[in-house]
């Protein structure tokens, strides 16, 4: 028991990735619920279920439509059951990094015009789901370096 408390801070009880899985699902909920604020999404009113025809954007910036939002809240819920134990937390980190990854390259291949971009996705989405499969797995990582190493 003394041994597992060294690794992390013992002031929460949580270990380093456990911390960064809680806080990255989080972002996630919080996005997923500004996706649905008139004001903070602009065009709000011409958001649509799903389609590259919903010309709501998160921040002005972010493609979003009624599918996005749901899929965020959706994968910040997963997160926090997953961030429950080690094991979990670095395969939500590092799973849901990969899964960002593909969406970045999916973003790449679709016309941004097409019913193909269902999602939908932009060239911000893509820079951002670029920077956050990377940041991801980065932190599932870096986060459990000193406990696969052994």
């Amino acid at each position: 028991m003394a041994r597992s408390r060294a690794r992390h801070n013992p002031a929460d009880g949580k270990a380093p990735v456990r911390r960064a899985a809680t806080v990255v699902a989080v972002v996630f909920l919080l996005v997923g619920v500004l996706g649905f604020v008139p004001g903070i999404t602009s065009d709000y009113y011409d958001l649509r279920f799903a389609g590259h025809d919903s010309e709501a954007k998160l921040f002005g910036l972010f493609q979003v439509s009624v599918l996005h939002n749901i899929v965020h809240l959706l994968f910040g819920v997963a997160g926090l059951a997953l961030a429950r134990s080690v094991a979990g937390a670095r395969a939500y980190l590092i799973g849901g990094g990969a899964i960002y990854l593909v969406l970045w390259l999916y973003g790449l291949a679709v016309d941004h015009n097409s019913g193909a971009n269902f999602i939908p996705v932009n060239n911000a989405d893509n820079w951002l789901h670029l920077f956050l499969g990377v940041g991801m797995i980065a932190l599932g990582v870096l986060t459990t370096r000193d406990r696969t190493a052994r």
